[in-house]
């Protein structure tokens, strides 16, 4: 039997840091990260299903989530200025994510690959899957940002604004978008007592 280096490296997530280049109040890590994006994911199909006439893959969209940024276990994390600012670059770099990708299905034993291949490679994700976990992806750096900006760190006082704007789109074509930051945004900034007593 031939041993796997698959779930070595998935657990080797924590260690890689998000937002590299910046100050952060609170370290953020990709594993940390990925785990929002599913739960905001398995929030937004659900919400879609219920309230817009949704027929989605709840568990399926949280699932894509959790290895959305499969690629850092061999890259770690970009910068989005650094990574998106020169279209050549972008290219490069979307073609050093796609290999990162690969290696890490060819990671598997040959048996499971076809099944974790539209789940890790980002380009055999089916489209309405990306597109729900892109928006749980951006709402998750937003909420991040705005959390940084309430601690008073400047470092995200540019961030927030250019997640605001990608939100938007999101928000213009996916109601859910809407719902989820109408229902619960307020609350993620609020003190533990004041959540305490919300819930009571």
């Amino acid at each position: 039997m031939v041993k796997s280096t698959f779930l070595a490296w998935v657990i080797r997530m924590p260690l890689i840091k998000r937002w590299g280049l910046m100050h952060c109040v609170k370290k953020e890590n990709i594993a940390e990260h990925s785990h929002q994006v599913a739960v905001i994911a398995h929030l937004l199909a659900t919400i879609k299903n219920q309230y817009f006439g949704g027929s989605i893959n709840a568990e399926r969209a949280a699932t894509v989530a959790i290895y959305h940024e499969i690629s850092e276990t061999k890259l770690q994390d970009i910068n989005h200025v650094t990574k998106y600012h020169n279209p050549e670059l972008t290219k490069e770099f979307k073609k050093l994510e796609e290999i990162a990708e690969l290696e890490c299905l060819r990671c598997l034993p040959k048996e499971l690959q076809n099944e974790f291949k539209p789940l890790l490679v980002q380009s055999n994700v089916e489209p309405e899957y990306k597109k729900i976990v892109k928006a749980a992806d951006i709402i998750s750096a937003y909420l991040k940002a705005s959390d940084e900006l309430k601690f008073g760190n400047n470092e995200f006082t540019d961030v927030k604004p250019r997640l605001l704007e990608m939100l938007e789109t999101y928000r213009k074509t996916m109601p859910e978008v809407n719902y989820l930051l109408d229902v619960f945004e307020e609350n993620c900034f609020v003190s533990v007592d004041k959540l305490s007593n919300s819930d009571g």
